[in-house]
């Protein structure tokens, strides 16, 4: 109880700070989807992101070194994600590592989900019970294109949110019997449907490789919700209503 008071007290004084005006350049230059948002929620991502760069250990690997430009572009990214939730940070992720690059993981290296792979170049890594990891160069590319439906921050941090309940498989945290049902319905139906047209050589909206599994399906779905809400909700539209409950957004309306 103390040390939440400690936090909420922390956090309070932190906001009542002036937004830094590099800060608001870095947000304007860089993150795309940030100035498709409504003027509202541009000041809900302003708060959040704050308290999300002040509260996460920021690590730089492979020689990069860490700017606030790297901080705010990537916190910006993670806390779109939180818009439609209230008092909450990512507050179980305690590390972000960011490489210049493309990271190479070693020889018989344990990935998030226990597969042994073997130097593979990754843009970005989630640990259910460890750090998010991302490759800069792809991160600012990805964020400078908001409407490719590609996004290594989004999809890193949806992977985290999906490991709320204790596994990432695909199914995040959901309040009642009917959420669940409605949900595993949909995603099982969609999930099939991606599958089979990516078997069949198919062109998809949603990016191919959420037809790996359903983690990643769940993941590569929150991407395209965020960077191409209107042709998701014309092709999938019961897909992105399970979204739009689930993240308590309307992509669809910004700057509509």
């Amino acid at each position: 109880m103390f040390f939440s008071w400690l936090k909420r007290r922390r956090r309070r004084k932190l906001l009542a700070e002036s937004f830094p005006r590099a800060w608001e350049e870095h947000l304007d230059r860089n993150v795309g989807l940030y100035n498709r948002l409504p003027r509202e929620d541009q000041r809900k991502l302003r708060d959040c992101l704050r308290i999300f760069v002040a509260e996460k250990h920021w690590v730089g690997c492979g020689g990069l070194e860490l700017t606030d430009q790297i901080r705010v572009t990537i916190a910006a990214g993670a806390c779109i994600l939180l818009l439609g939730i209230d008092d909450y940070y990512f507050d179980h992720l305690k590390s972000v590592l960011v490489y210049p690059d493309a990271f190479v993981q070693p020889p018989e290296f344990q990935s998030p989900y226990g597969v042994v792979d073997e130097d593979r170049a990754n843009s970005g890594e989630a640990w259910q019970r460890g750090p998010v990891i991302l490759s800069w160069e792809d991160v600012l590319c990805d964020a400078l294109d908001p409407g490719d439906g590609r996004n290594v921050v989004l999809h890193e941090f949806a992977h985290k949110i999906d490991g709320l309940d204790g596994e990432m498989g695909g199914t995040p945290p959901l309040h009642g019997a009917g959420a669940k049902q409605r949900w595993n319905r949909v995603i099982e139906r969609e999930f099939q449907r991606l599958e089979d047209r990516v078997s069949r050589g198919k062109a998809t909206l949603l990016d191919r490789y959420g037809a790996s599994n359903r983690a990643e399906f769940f993941a590569v779905a929150t991407e395209c919700f965020f960077e191409q809400p209107v042709r998701l909700q014309r092709r999938h539209p019961a897909l992105y209503d399970i979204l739009r409950d689930f993240y308590c957004q309307h992509p669809a309306a910004w700057n509509a």
